[in-house]
């Protein structure tokens, strides 16, 4: 499909001063506890978001309807504003309990609403039909007329890109999408968007990839000077490791029972408690969680808007946002890189 020649929105006006996506900004409100305090630009966007998307791969999965709802209730009253799901999680029922909770809490202007497609079971790919098909489909799910931020949940190398951002350029001008984002896109596809973007076809102004201090590539190489370059917003996902970087995890008997034991299992070895180890320093100098110490690394990173994480109980969102409050030292960001490193 060719674009019609328009443009989707842009979030800045022509002549307005150059902010980088991870600058944050304050914001007034009544908001309890931390998530009053700041909100960061996205991309080249008008969305203003929490520093930290709260993560809901496990709804529908480890936390089911109710304990779901705890959780997003935690997260909105801390002032969190910005939810990240996709199709494909728990087939739809991640979105599915979304839109219960936002359509109970009539807070759906207040939320930064991000979803992925591409990557259901059922409606794979990013091929014109099966994109509208899926955004059909998570407008349902979600209760609602449109998607702040479209990911494109893989890269669909069997259709042609100009077709995938065709698709995306009429979602966009017919109101169901507002921006684009792409997860798990390599620097030579973000450059190829790029360029066709200069021909007429929408902007992609989010990225979501796997970074944190047990793996930092690609993204501390190629990824991430053209994703800065670009001046794309950037939601790491996994910088918790599955959980391993919150110190839960520090010998193969806290496996036992976990759904999580054999993707944190391969950390447990002489480098992966190491950065535990230097973790656990860096948080007892700010009396702090060490997940939110892993977080607020990411966090201190250039071009980062937003980590992505999850929680199973509402307990466990209070380091997630924790992280937000705090500010590492430039020691202290070279101690943790240095573990890393080792």
């Amino acid at each position: 499909m060719r674009p019609t020649g328009s443009e989707p929105a842009r979030g800045r006006h022509a002549g307005a001063p150059e902010m980088h996506p991870s600058s944050p900004i304050p914001v007034m409100g009544d908001g309890a506890g931390l998530g009053a305090a700041i909100r960061r630009t996205l991309g080249d966007t008008d969305l203003s978001v929490f520093p930290l998307a709260l993560g809901s791969s496990v709804f529908g999965w480890t936390a089911q309807v109710d304990a779901s709802a705890a959780i997003l209730n935690r997260y909105y009253d801390f002032g969190g504003n910005f939810i990240d799901t996709a199709d494909s999680y728990s087939a739809g029922r991640s979105e599915h309990i979304i839109g219960q909770w936002m359509s109970r809490r009539r807070n759906r202007d207040d939320i930064v609403l991000a979803t992925k497609i591409g990557n259901h079971p059922d409606n794979p790919g990013l091929g014109p039909v099966a994109m509208v098909r899926a955004v059909e489909a998570s407008l349902e799910r979600l209760q609602t007329d449109h998607i702040d931020l479209l990911y494109f949940h893989l890269d669909d190398r069997s259709v042609p890109l100009e077709d995938t951002l065709g698709t995306a350029q009429w979602l966009i001008e017919s109101g169901k999408v507002r921006y684009l984002g792409a997860s798990n896109f390599s620097a030579e596809r973000l450059v190829e968007a790029r360029i066709l973007s200069a021909a007429g076809y929408p902007r992609i102004e989010a990225l979501e990839t796997h970074y944190s201090l047990l793996h930092r590539q690609p993204f501390e190489g190629d990824l991430g000077l053209v994703s800065r370059g670009q001046g794309l917003g950037v939601m790491p996902y996994f910088g918790l490791e599955n959980g391993f970087l919150t110190g839960k995890y520090r010998s193969r008997a806290d496996l036992d029972g976990s759904t999580r034991a054999a993707r944190v299992a391969r950390h447990l070895n002489r480098n992966g408690l190491r950065v535990l180890n230097a973790l656990d320093a860096v948080a007892a100098e700010h009396n702090a969680p060490v997940a939110s110490i892993a977080l607020a690394w990411l966090l201190a990173k250039a071009g980062v808007v937003a980590p992505v994480a999850s929680a199973s109980r509402p307990e466990q969102v209070d380091a997630l946002v924790g992280a937000t409050a705090i500010r590492l030292t430039r020691a202290q960001v070279v101690e943790l890189e240095r573990a890393a490193r080792a």
